[in-house]
């Protein structure tokens, strides 16, 4: 596990569910801050730059404004721990190691905000972030500042760990908040927004674990310290989730803004033995591949996003030469398809019909027709579903059409 700046993996706050051993080494400084000044919370958050950490990156004051704006009464405010695309593995180890310091992170944010109902939402295939989640949980119901906190919002809060559905699609926004409210997670079109319209009709926010994570630090030690963790406009820290052909694969907590080269080849080890660097799924498997000529590139939302790439979670799937693109793209694809609810017809559909005809050519059994079939449906589907799983696997089979267009040729057969 590597560790630089220590705000996330730090050694001295692994204490699992141990409220005492996380307040004793400095938990709690933070939201001691935010009660005594409530009204300043949004100001250090917007003036750290923290974004979210769970997907497109959106400023976090921007998701909290409209819900401390709102009326007073029933707010919610969500930790999304979901957690189910490949490659991504930092919100499981941040539940299992350092829960308290998730949950405090959660409970400014109600204090930003006078939500009465904060839910730490955690996936059932990962048993032990559950269960550390839920013992953590019962610690801070009982602790005194939790009593402060209900003092602060006016009223009793409500915190509560509640199982997620477990599926890929359950981790969309509009989707965890059916869930909480009991229902099957279906995602739905936006606006409303769930600031506006959330769980039960309340104001609701939604913010991916990692992302509540930081929230006790900038509090603790200040909006200007957190910025000065990153490089150049980037700031703060990230969790990069490493994975594929690399040496020392795992979760490196290293300054926003590291550079793809960086993490493959310094903290990673570089590439296994014999083997070549050839591409990277960045964010997981929906986003367009990154290739060598892309290594100088800073790991920060926005520098990916200029490679027409998205950093998302942070995963980072490494491929090296001699892996076939084609076969990873039929694996990612057939993941999606299994994980479409089914709500939206052109959604279930057209990822069945690209798994078919990715699976056909990766077979040695597809024709010319197939691979033009595969182009057609790449420029038809995107926009057609309630959610972004479409277009993401569009994204990852038209991403890799266009940078290793050679190898689906090449398996042709006429």
């Amino acid at each position: 596990m590597e560790q630089l700046n220590q705000v996330l993996l730090r050694d001295d706050v692994r204490v699992g569910a141990d409220l005492g051993a996380w307040l004793a080494h400095g938990g709690g400084e933070g939201l001691t801050k935010a009660l005594r000044d409530p009204l300043a919370i949004l100001a250090v958050i917007e003036q750290a730059g923290l974004r979210g950490m769970g997907g497109a990156g959106f400023a976090t004051h921007r998701k909290w404004a409209p819900v401390a704006a709102a009326a007073a009464g029933e707010k919610y405010i969500i930790c999304n721990g979901n957690e189910d695309e490949p490659g991504t593995f930092k919100d499981r180890y941040l539940l299992e190691h350092t829960p308290h310091q998730v949950i405090e992170g959660a409970l400014i944010a109600a204090a930003a905000t006078r939500a009465n109902h904060v839910v730490l939402y955690v996936n059932p295939h990962q048993p032990l972030s559950l269960n550390m989640a839920r013992q953590a949980v019962q610690q801070w119901r009982v602790h005194a500042q939790f009593a402060e906190l209900e003092r602060l919002v006016g009223g009793t809060i409500s915190l509560d760990v509640i199982p997620s559905s477990g599926l890929y699609i359950g981790g969309e926004e509009t989707a965890v908040i059916a869930s909480v409210e009991g229902g099957f997670p279906f995602p739905r079109r936006k606006p409303p927004y769930p600031a506006e319209h959330g769980v039960h009709g309340s104001p609701t926010i939604v913010n991916n674990t990692e992302t509540m994570a930081h929230v006790p630090g900038i509090l603790r030690h200040g909006a200007q310290w957190y910025r000065s963790l990153g490089i150049g406009n980037a700031a703060g820290t990230k969790l990069y989730s490493l994975s594929g052909d690399v040496l020392r694969p795992g979760l490196y907590e290293l300054p926003m803004g590291t550079s793809l080269e960086t993490l493959v080849f310094e903290h990673g080890g570089g590439m296994l033995q014999g083997k070549e660097f050839k591409a990277v799924f960045t964010g997981g498997p929906s986003n367009t591949l990154l290739t060598k000529r892309d290594l100088d590139v800073a790991l920060d939302f926005d520098s990916v996003r200029q490679r027409r790439s998205r950093l998302g979670t942070g995963a980072m799937i490494v491929v090296s030469e001699g892996t076939s693109i084609v076969r990873k793209v039929a694996e990612y694809v057939s993941f999606f398809a299994q994980g479409s609810c089914g709500q939206c017809p052109p959604c279930k559909g057209g990822t069945f019909q690209l798994m078919r005809l990715l699976s056909r050519i990766d077979t040695g059994r597809g024709v010319r027709a197939d691979l033009e079939a595969l182009e057609n449906l790449c420029r038809i589907l995107p926009g057609s579903g309630r959610c972004g799983l479409i277009d993401g696997a569009v994204t990852v089979v038209e991403s890799s059409l266009q940078q290793f267009r050679g190898e689906y040729e090449a398996l042709l057969i006429a």
